[in-house]
């Protein structure tokens, strides 16, 4: 046999394994290019914690997607590896270089998760979720009982760029703190991947769909929940660890409910059936989070309303849609006009809701004393009827439209999605 003949099976793990290696190398690529295609410090600070966030939603899906536990305190983790993380940061004559302090963050992140499994994973479903609701209250009051390590409500601040530089860079550069952090992103999400391939991982599967039958087997769901849990904790310390070199400034805020609320949204707006989903939602809702944020007061609520719309119509969240279309290959071409013909009405709903939030918000803005700001260049006297009355009549319009227009997408859905039966004769012999 030449050098250039392989045989058959080693060909084709050869071939699977440059299909498994492809996107990640294509993700190494975007996320080198990226900061000379987003221009600015704001494009490059949107790109810095789009990078934590990715580890912090990939870190829960850990337990929700692949283990089934539905943890309301996950930012316990993620607050007090920053906590460690930045202290670390502030030790005079520090000796471990600053891209070695978010592994801090994650040392931080395990010995809590710890510490919490071990009185959490003792149940699962309901009471798991209620267990960690509770510990998030306890660490966050706790928290605050010790001003000397948390800062008090100011929280404790540190400068990056003052500990050891490792070949020539401090990171005190936002461009250098963003490669770390993409560097940081892209080994994380790489090892959370091999982890689902690992018998722990398909273990932690089995025991999100069928506890009973793992024990069967002779395995102790709690210790596996209590494992995976333990995981889940180190990859969210060490996102703290990030956010905190990023920030440079800790707060108790970070262990806040509203964090672990926040990672909810990016998981399931993203998808929890698919490893990538995650990645999706935690680049989604931050930009909204950030970007949109600098144009309205009502961000929070446009991120609520999209999570209700994906809970109620796409379950399977963004990557569910997604992959509901792959397989139709040349059948997707025939939903264009249905959907071209659903998308004014869903245009003129989605118009006319963010129209009458704005409003609102700008009529209490106005009851406070304060101006309100406009909103892609578009300001209206909220203390007038006519807006209100011109604003509600979009979505009005779009309800009827949609009734109209709704019925043919289904069924256009319906028949592209539905297998075309095999003729009569068409067997092979026939």
């Amino acid at each position: 046999m030449s050098d250039l003949e392989l045989p058959l099976p080693l060909a084709r793990t050869d071939g699977r394994w440059l299909r498994t290696a492809m996107p990640w190398v294509l993700a190494a690529a975007v996320a080198i290019v990226l900061p000379h295609v987003v221009p600015g410090g704001f494009g490059l600070s949107l790109l810095c914690r789009m990078g934590i966030a990715i580890i912090f939603a990939l870190s829960f899906n850990m337990l929700l997607g692949q283990g089934g536990m539905l943890d309301f305190g996950h930012a316990v983790f993620l607050g007090l590896g920053g906590y460690l993380a930045m202290h670390a940061m502030r030790q005079t004559g520090w000796p471990v270089p600053l891209p070695l302090v978010p592994l801090i963050g994650g040392v931080g992140g395990l010995l809590t998760a710890l510490a919490v499994g071990w009185v959490a994973t003792r149940r699962a479903g309901t009471a798991f979720a209620m267990i960690s609701l509770g510990v998030a209250e306890l660490v966050v009051a706790t928290v605050h009982l010790f001003p000397s390590f948390s800062g008090g409500e100011e929280g404790i601040s540190g400068d990056r760029s003052n500990g050891p530089a490792l070949l020539g860079h401090d990171f005190g550069p936002q461009i250098e703190a963003y490669y770390l952090i993409a560097a940081f992103a892209w080994v994380c999400a790489l090892l959370m991947y091999a982890y689902t391939a690992t018998p722990l991982g398909r273990l932690a599967n089995a025991v999100r769909d069928n506890p009973e039958r793992v024990g069967f087997l002779g395995y102790d769901p709690a210790q596996i929940r209590r494992v995976v849990f333990a995981l889940s904790g180190l990859f969210a310390g060490v996102a703290g660890g990030l956010a905190a070199l990023n920030d440079e400034i800790v707060t108790a805020a970070g262990l806040s409910p509203d964090v672990s609320g926040q990672v909810l949204l990016m998981t399931f707006i993203g998808g929890i059936g698919t490893f990538w989903g995650p990645i999706a939602g935690a680049v989604l809702i931050t930009f909204l989070s950030i970007a949109l944020s600098t144009v309205t007061d009502a961000w929070q609520l446009y991120s609520g309303l999209l999570f209700i719309a994906m809970v109620v119509w796409a379950p399977g969240g963004i990557s569910g849609v997604l992959l509901a279309h792959v397989p139709l290959g040349r059948r997707l071409g025939s939903l264009v006009p249905s959907y071209a013909a659903v998308a004014p009405g869903l245009l003129l709903a989605i118009a006319g809701t963010v129209g009458l939030s704005e409003l609102a918000f700008r009529l209490q803005a106005v009851r406070n004393g304060a101006t309100p700001r406009p909103v892609l260049g578009f300001a209206a006297d909220p203390g007038s009827v006519w807006p209100w009355l011109l604003t509600a009549a979009l979505p009005v319009a779009g309800a009827v439209l949609l009734a109209r227009t709704w019925p043919g997408a289904r069924d256009a859905w319906r028949h592209a999605s539905t297998p075309p039966s095999t003729p009569p004769g068409a067997q092979a012999g026939t």
